[in-house]
Parts: structure tokens; sequence; C-alpha cells
């Protein structure tokens, strides 16, 4: 019977599409759809490739992510608009992983990340990312667009620096030193498409501005190839003339014009080349960067879900999403994807497309693969100096600067600490250090703000009563002290530390605990203390005012009624009359 209802309560699947399905989906919602991905798959094509690149492994796999987990992400998540596929906010995070451990390294730990999320999904987690502070977030965001900005750098200027790093320092270090070496023509490639993709928007026509700055940049790059240098080893870099490929007995340059089909993640190139070896070491090393991956995949992709909400007036599931997050990143990676997560940009795109349902991006995965298949040649010749520029963009839009600097000059002093921590880590050392540390110091922060609310005062109550020969006051040896906001580990013993010094004249202390809404177990080890250090003194104890269940919480730690020593009272009018009571039996004792 428990375990029947066990899987009862587990979370739904699909929920997006559910949805979609029951609201009424009829020829003119598939159109919207079709049109939708239609939009979002010509966006997510040069994203996808320059995104690959920026992590450090061949475009084709950036691809291969929109393809595969676009799809199984949409047909099996919780949210009705996400679009998901590679995003920049990984790359801070994938590209060491890749220097580390290489390209089976990162497909073993997108599949550990995509576990990761489905536990979380089916354990129900998926409202704690809401308790990520938006300064964290912020500030980690900031920072990752400033390390992809400064990753394309060598790119766009056409830069002779070797291969980049982990570190954003020894990086900036070598682009410096590599400063000599700029190409112009690269960074004639790089100016117009970075204008063109700027500029486009203005015109407003529906064609996506990241697909018209590659297409002119290419034709710039082809004709400068061709016919300025005569035919000669190319001047201007492209995807072509950088990488190259090898299937099913095949070889050529570019992306391979096939289908993902199934690849062994662990049978893939280490960081040196040679297939991966799968040990128990291998899973240990990755399981930081997996735990990481997935952190960063529930707080995106729950964020894109919200953000969605808000422009179509729905409501996601967020366990649902998360185990739609998990499987297609489980799934991806056999296919040679890389980590996949909701975008947020691409998402917004397709609800202002029309999009109705996941259909939309089913369909955007779909063209992706057409693309793939029809037009590799094509895309190979896009330019190294182009993709630099689209992502320059996109780490502008990531960073949200005038939201940066809006709450650097209005934020309270703690959150702008918080914001310039995280961006500073970030940038420095890496995302996961940053949020672990931002999420600390806003968690300290939180707790000191929440022991200044906590107090505890002594007072002089008038209680309500009407029986007859009863006064409206306590007596002189009984002591009342109001409590006021929660006990918890930060605030319990000094709340509770002024109760200690007892008027040697107080024979009964009464606490009206009515504004205490909750207490963990440190202030009930305290209260403990309290208890046992009146008890010495022979001074009575009357709790006033708990709700139930901090009673019965007591009640289970030993903190149980003893006669004319302790108890609970539900106001302080049954309070003074107990203590009335007592009074009259010590009396009576002592005659």
């Amino acid at each position: 019977m428990a375990r029947h209802r066990f899987l009862f309560s587990m979370p739904s699947m699909a929920t997006g599409l559910r949805d979609a399905w029951r609201e009424g989906y009829g020829f003119s919602d598939l159109r919207r759809d079709v049109m939708a991905g239609l939009t979002i798959g010509t966006v997510a094509v040069p994203l996808s490739m320059a995104l690959a690149i920026a992590t450090g492994v061949p475009p084709q796999h950036g691809l291969y992510t929109a393809i595969v987990a676009g799809a199984i992400i949409a047909l099996s998540g919780g949210a009705r608009f996400n679009v998901s596929g590679p995003t920049a906010a990984f790359v801070v995070i994938l590209f060491p992983i890749v220097q580390q451990h290489g390209l089976g390294g990162l497909l073993i730990a997108s599949m550990m990340a995509g576990l990761i999320l489905v536990v979380l999904g089916l354990s129900r987690m998926g409202k704690l990312i809401e308790f990520v502070p938006y300064p964290v977030v912020l500030g980690f965001t900031a920072g990752i667009a400033v390390v992809i900005a400064t990753l394309q750098v060598p790119d766009f200027l056409g830069l002779q620096t070797g291969k980049m790093g982990e570190h954003f320092i020894d990086n900036v270090g070598q682009i410096l030193a590599a400063l000599s070496t700029i190409a112009p023509l690269e960074v004639v490639i790089g100016i117009f498409t970075l204008v063109v993709m700027l500029l486009w928007p203005r015109l407003k026509l529906p064609v996506p501005a990241p697909l018209v700055g590659l297409i002119a940049g290419a034709i710039a790059a082809y004709a400068i190839n061709r016919w300025l240098i005569g035919g000669a080893e190319a001047a201007v870099e492209t995807i072509a003339s950088r990488f190259t490929w090898q299937a099913y007995g095949e070889s050529g340059s570019g992306i391979p014009p096939i289908a993902p089909s199934f690849m062994a993640p662990w049978a893939l190139p280490g960081p040196d080349g040679e297939p991966l070896t799968l040990s128990f070491e291998l899973i240990r090393e990755l399981i930081g960067p997996a735990f990481a991956i997935a952190m960063l995949g529930a707080i995106e992709s729950l964020l894109c879900a919200v953000i969605a909400d808000g422009l179509t007036k729905t409501k996601h599931d967020p366990n649902a999403e998360l185990i739609g997050q998990g499987l297609g990143n489980i799934v991806a990676p056999l296919f040679g994807g890389i980590t996949a997560t909701a975008a947020i940009a691409r998402t917004a795109t397709s609800i202002r497309s029309g999009a109705r349902s996941p259909i939309a991006a089913v369909v955007h995965s779909g063209v992706v693969l057409l693309t793939v298949v029809a037009l590799a040649g094509l895309l190979g010749l896009v330019p190294m100096a182009s993709l630099a520029a689209l992502l320059f963009i996109i780490a502008w839009n990531m960073s949200e600067a005038p939201r940066f600097v809006l709450t650097l000059r209005t934020a309270p002093l703690s959150d702008v600490a918080i914001l310039v921590t995280c961006f500073g880590l970030t940038v420095v050392f890496d995302m996961v250090l940053a949020v672990a540390v931002g999420i600390g110091l806003a968690a300290a922060l939180f707790i000191r703000r929440m022991a200044l609310l906590t107090h505890t005062d002594r007072i002089e109550p008038q209680v309500d009563v009407n029986e007859p020969g009863r006064s409206n006051a306590f007596a002189d040896d009984v002591a009342v002290y109001d409590i006021n906001g929660p006990l918890f580990f930060g605030v319990a013993e000094k709340a509770l530390a002024s109760l200690r010094m007892i008027d040697p004249r107080v024979r009964t202390t009464v606490l009206d605990m009515s504004d205490v809404p909750s207490i963990d177990g440190t202030a009930i080890v305290a209260l403990q203390a309290l208890i046992e250090d009146m008890q010495r003194a022979d001074v009575a104890l009357i709790l006033v005012g708990l709700p139930s269940r901090i009673i019965v919480k007591l009640r289970r730690a030993g903190v149980r009624k003893a006669s004319g020593a302790l108890t609970y009272c539900s106001d302080l009018a049954h309070a003074s009359a107990v203590a009335e009571r007592w009074q009259q039996h010590r009396k009576g004792q002592k005659g």
C-alpha cells in the first residue's frame, strides 16, 4: 500500500504537452507552432555552433544538442514553452571540463548531471530553486558574460594565442601577449558581422539578426578568401578551415552532413586525444562538475519557465521540468550532444513568434536536423570571427549590464556585497565557488536580519479577567516576558539569555510566545537548558500562546508539563490563573 501511495505521489511527466492538449489543440495551433519552430530553428543553428565552439568542442556537438535534447525535453518536461539546447551560461563550467577530461569527459559529466536532475525532480525539489537570491543569480550571470566575451577575443582579432586555458587571468595574459599578432582581415569580418547584427533589428524584418549577420560574414569571408587572396591559404579562418571530422569511414572539414548517431561517451577522446577509460576515479573527478551542471541547469530552466509563465499567463510544473531536463541530458550525450538547458532568449522568441505548445520546440529540433543534413557544407563557410561577434552580443545580453549597474546604485549594501562577490569569484575562479559563497553570504545576512528582529522584553501586562476577587495584573513574584520572532540557531541563545538573570523575588516566569512562528533544534536545546536553570533556582515556567505544532515538537524533545514547575497556556489570562494557583499552593505548603 505504501508503495502505491509513493507511486501516486511521484511528479507527472510531459505536463507541458498535456496542458496544451487539454486546452484544445487544433490545426491553427499546429500552424502557429510550425511557424514558431521554423523561426527559432534558424536562430538555434548559429547559436548552437557558436556555443559549442566556445565550450571547446566541434560545432556539430552543439547542433546535436539542439536536435536530441531539444526534442526530448520539450516532450517530457513540465514547461509548455521552454526551448532547450546549449546555452551561454554553461560555457564557464563546460570549458574547464573539456580542458581536463576532453569531449568524452564532458559528455559523461552531462549524463551524470541528467541523473541528478531526475532525482531532484522525483524528490520534488523544484520549488527550492526559488530560494536562490537574485543578487547571486545576477552576479554569476554577469561574471559568466565577462568570461565568455574574453574567450572570444582571440577569434575576433585573429590572435595567435594557442590553446586557451581554464583560468581567466592566465587567458587575459595570453591575449595581451599576443596583441602583436592581430589579423586585420579577421577584425574587419568580426566588426562587419557585429554591425550587421546590431543594425538589422531596426529594419523590423522577420529574419533573425544572428542568421543575417553570419550569412553576411560568410559571404564577405568567402569573397576575401576566394578572390582577394586568390585561393591561397585562407586569410579569414572559418569553421571548415579549423575543424575536421571522421565518421563511417569518411572524413571532411567543417560539419559532418549526417544526422546524430549513437556514440558511447566513454569511447570518445579524452584531453590527450586518446579514448577515455571509464573508471571510478573518473566518476569521482566528474561528480563535482556534474553537480554544478545540474544546479545551474535547474536554476536556468526554471527561471526560463517562470519568465515564460509571465509572458503567457500559464503555469509550469517545476518538478516535471527538472525530470524532462534530466532525461534530455541523459540521452543527448549518447548521440554526441553536450549539456542542455532551457534558453531564455529562444523561449521568448518562440512565444513572440506565436508558439502554442511544446510542438514548437520539437519543430525547432527538426529544423536544426534538416540544416545539418542538407546544409552542412554551407555552415562550414561561417567565419570564426563572425561567431565571436555573435557571442559578444550574447554575452552583453546575458550580463544585464543596465540592471547590474542599477542594483549597484540602489540595492542595500548587503545585496551589493553579494552581487560584487559573486561576480568577482565567477570571473577570477569559477561559478561553483561563486554560487556557494553567494548563497552562504545571503544566508548569513538573512540570519543576521532575523536575529535583529527577534527580541525578548520584560513587560507588565494587564490581563482581561471577569472572575470575582481576581486582579487584572500578575502578582509581584511573577515575571512576564514577551518573545517576538522566530527562534532558530542564529538567535535562540541571544533571545533567551536575558531570562537567565533571575530576580530572587521571582517565583514564576511567564513567556508570552504567541509571536514565535517557528523554533528549531538549537532553540529547543537552549530552552531545555533554561528550564533546567530555572528548576535549580526553584522558579516555575509557563509557556503561553505556542501553536500546537510547536508544542508537539517540544513534547517530543522532552519538554513536558510538570505540576507546579512547567506548563503550557493558551493566553495570558489562563497563565495568570495558573500562576495564582501555584502561588497559593506554595503558600499552603509553607503553612
